[in-house]
């Protein structure tokens, strides 16, 4: 499992131009089954994305292909988990 942060970078104000790719990309990461949640990094510093069903190679180049990253409008990175308890709701996870 992974936590994904995707930090605002210096391109920043180009975020609204990319936005509806950004949207379609974090559409398709869940319909893939790899995004379990997404959500805004507090107070407005970009995002972070719980990923799954994936391995760091393969998270990796689907993050290149972020609209969002491409044009650096925020930098990614990557910390890896290795679940070791869950609370019972989220048991699929330790699979």
């Amino acid at each position: 499992m992974f936590v994904v942060t995707l930090t605002f970078a210096a391109n920043r104000a180009q975020a609204p131009q990319h936005m509806d790719g950004h949207n379609a990309w974090l559409r398709q990461g869940f319909e893939d089954g790899v995004f379990l949640l997404s959500g805004t990094l507090q107070p407005k510093r970009g995002g972070a994305i719980l990923a799954h069903n994936t391995t760091l190679p393969d998270l990796q180049a689907r993050l290149a292909a972020d609209p969002f990253v491409a044009e650096g409008v925020v930098v990614a990175e990557i910390a890896e988990i290795t679940p070791g308890k869950a609370d019972d709701r989220l048991a699929f996870l330790l699979a």
